[in-house]
């Protein structure tokens, strides 16, 4: 399964602190009419870290269901504990998950060594294409080049979503595997200068709104290489790529789709809905972007 262009990091849509499966289906169907190359439910945009075990298994089944096989569906199975990843992963698998997401284990900042151990043993122990996710903002610890290129070894640990916001960290992974370990942004506003360090796609936040304009900037660059073109469609989405992260992510992208009409406002304690600046700031960045308008039009 090649594994480049644009991939949702999905919303997990609440209402009256319940999965609202209708919304989730809605947003599903927005992805695939606009083009995504796949979805990726229960990860950090996701809220994965407040679903309960059953919610998370429920999610990904939705999302498999929803999705009547047209893209892969990568599932985020990451915890801190190594044990309960695996668990995780085993489910994900069962359902019919194609691929697994897993992050760096948060808060026990392991050794460099551990962290090779913890991927290697979820590995060992689940037969299912892996992506590994190197988050340092969140997880407290960055996974070096050198340990992805150790891991890079490993049959089914086919690629990594990098998200430590360092192009050089970029440009070392692709250099220490040759190139052909698999490379995904994990930001939006560097999506672009990642493609140029060796990056082949990207886990996106962004494409919960616009699906069909990340499509259009990956495929500009990498497929029509046009590299002028993809600069200033790039420049023209910047401002939305910054506004999505006024706040801690998911919190504007949920609100964002609010303003469309796509979810409820809700989120899961410890998140908790944009400040009132915030919230305009947003909406005025979405009206420039005639998102709002296309929304209310529709």
């Amino acid at each position: 399964m090649e594994l480049k262009g644009i991939y949702t990091a999905l919303v997990t849509p609440f209402k009256d602190y319940k999965v609202d499966e209708e919304a989730l289906k809605r947003l599903i169907v927005f992805q695939l009419d606009g083009g995504v190359d796949g979805l990726v439910p229960c990860g950090s945009t996701g809220e994965a870290s407040t679903l309960g075990y059953e919610e998370h298994e429920r999610v990904i089944e939705l999302t498999i269901k929803h999705a009547h096989g047209t893209v892969p569906v990568i599932a985020g199975t990451g915890s801190n504990c190594t044990e309960e990843a695996i668990e995780l992963t085993r489910s994900a698998k069962k359902i019919g998950a194609d691929m697994c997401l897993l992050t760096t284990p948060y808060y026990n900042k392991p050794s460099q060594e551990g962290l090779y151990r913890h991927y290697r043993k979820i590995a060992e122990d689940v037969d299912i294409p892996l992506i590994l996710y190197n988050i340092p903002g969140r997880t407290g610890v960055n996974m070096t080049p050198e340990t992805i290129k150790r891991l890079a070894e490993i049959p089914n640990i086919v690629g990594i979503k990098e998200a430590s916001g360092s192009l050089i960290q970029v440009a070392e992974i692709f250099r220490l595997t040759d190139g052909k370990f698999t490379i995904l942004s994990g930001d939006d506003n560097l999506f672009l200068p990642m493609m140029s360090a060796g990056a082949v796609g990207v886990i996106s936040v962004a494409s919960n709104i616009i699906p069909k304009e990340m499509q259009e900037l990956y495929r500009t660059f990498f497929i029509e290489k046009d590299i002028f073109k993809a600069r200033d469609m790039n420049a023209r989405f910047m401002p939305l790529f910054q506004s999505l992260f006024i706040e801690t992510n998911p919190i504007p992208v949920k609100e964002a789709l609010y303003f469309m009409g796509m979810i409820e406002e809700e989120l899961r304690l410890p998140m908790c809905p944009a400040s009132e600046g915030n919230k305009a700031a947003l909406r005025k960045v979405m009206e420039e972007s005639g998102l709002v308008k296309a929304a209310h039009g529709s």
